[in-house]
């Protein structure tokens, strides 16, 4: 492993939180590095959005890779019956983005796009969660919020990603 880093998430989150980033040169090919800065992963504290910049890796020859970034996010969500019993109910919605592949250019460059998530809002963990029957009223009590997200980048053929950004929220 060459290198592994705590991800700056500075003034971005309240909270401490355990990330991490990994660029295993084992998995990927010989020469591989980054033309430009490596991606960062950022949170916007008021809306929870997480964006992640793009890129560009130089010398990997003709070899494509993957891109894959999900982000969880979790809400607590109160179910109310009519005699006023109360359950609360864990609810949690993970986005992705599609499974980008990344296609080398004839130079040996590939470009990594940016890409975000945008948080859920209250009607989506709302529709998430599910109450004991169809005559309880939902509630949303707590939420969203980050659970974690996970960034990488997979060279095709290769048996691991050679880039990695992960966070988990404490």
């Amino acid at each position: 492993m060459k290198n592994l880093a705590l991800v700056a998430l500075a003034a971005v989150l309240v909270a401490p939180a355990a990330s991490a980033q990994t660029i295993e040169d084992a998995n990927a090919p010989s020469g591989a590095h980054f033309s430009t800065a490596q991606p960062a992963c950022t949170v916007d504290q008021a809306t929870l959005d997480v964006s992640c910049t793009g890129a560009t890796i130089g010398g990997i020859g003709h070899t494509n890779a993957n891109l894959n970034f999900s982000v969880t996010y979790t809400g607590t969500v109160q179910c109310t019956n009519h005699g006023g019993q109360v359950v609360d109910v864990k609810t949690q919605t993970t986005d992705a983005i599609p499974s980008t592949k990344l296609t080398a250019s004839k130079n040996g460059q590939l470009t990594v796009p940016a890409v975000s998530v945008a948080a859920p809002t209250a009607q989506d963990l709302l529709a998430d969660a599910t109450c004991p029957n169809g005559n309880w009223t939902k509630q949303l009590v707590a939420g969203p919020k980050l659970a974690n997200f996970v960034y990488t980048i997979t060279f095709v053929g290769f048996s691991g990603p050679y880039f990695s950004i992960s966070f988990v929220a404490p």
